[in-house]
């Protein structure tokens, strides 16, 4: 009977460990590929853009070709970070053309002016750190 609840102790134990382990590795090492990517962007444009199946499909090719390229330029060693940033620039002016193939005028703004409000708080925080960074080197100086 004690080596009974022992074991049934053990087995517990073991599968609680296996399961938080699993779940700790795939948490921390999970990376969305390039189809995971375009999957969540082009749902999110879909809920907020009313798309139609035929513009679905079409903004989730055109995300998932952006991600990959984006990933392949992310992993390219050979080039500088400068230069990984214009390639950035260049690939979000494509994907900016695409979608004014594929959007309606009205989806378009809506969407343009969605990626405006994302780009301006994106630039206030970098400033709120770029400010911190500075009051630290005076107060450290």
């Amino acid at each position: 009977m004690k080596n009974r609840i022992m074991l049934m102790t053990l087995l517990l134990a073991a599968f609680t460990f296996a399961a938080q382990a699993q779940d700790s590795t795939h948490a921390r090492g999970h990376r969305w590929d390039a189809a995971g990517k375009a999957d969540k962007m082009s749902d999110k444009l879909y809920r907020e853009l009313g798309l139609s199946k035929e513009q679905r499909k079409a903004i989730y090719d055109i995300n998932e070709d952006i991600a990959r390229k984006r990933d392949a330029t992310k992993k390219d060693a050979s080039i500088s970070s400068r230069q990984r940033m214009q390639v950035y620039q260049q690939l979000d002016t494509e994907r900016n053309r695409r979608f004014r193939e594929v959007l309606s005028p009205s989806q378009y703004k809506k969407w343009n002016d969605w990626e405006l409000m994302k780009k301006g708080d994106m630039e206030k925080k970098m400033d709120r750190k770029q400010d911190k960074k500075e009051a630290r080197k005076t107060s450290n100086g």
